[in-house]
């Protein structure tokens, strides 16, 4: 597959893809001045970067917390009758 399908399919821009090749991290061929890339390789890639579940909880709040934040606050001029 050329290198532009290849980001299409990664869901990257192309200049990310290059970076990804030449840090070794994604196998590209070169025929000339034209860069081809195994779609089997790319599949491959995808199935190293599946994210192991339990492994983002550092990206979003506790539960917990958040449903303690999401409480309404009560004033004491609403219970007086005002």
């Amino acid at each position: 597959m050329s290198s532009g399908e290849a980001a299409d399919t990664l869901g990257l821009r192309t200049r990310t893809l290059y970076r990804l090749i030449d840090e070794g991290q994604l196998p590209a061929y070169r025929f000339g001045r034209v860069i081809r890339l195994k779609r089997h390789e790319v599949d491959a890639f995808v199935e190293r970067c599946r994210i192991a579940p339990g492994s983002l909880e550092h990206l979003y709040p506790d539960a917990t917390g958040a449903q303690e934040r999401m409480e309404p606050i009560t004033s004491s001029t609403a219970s007086s009758g005002r």
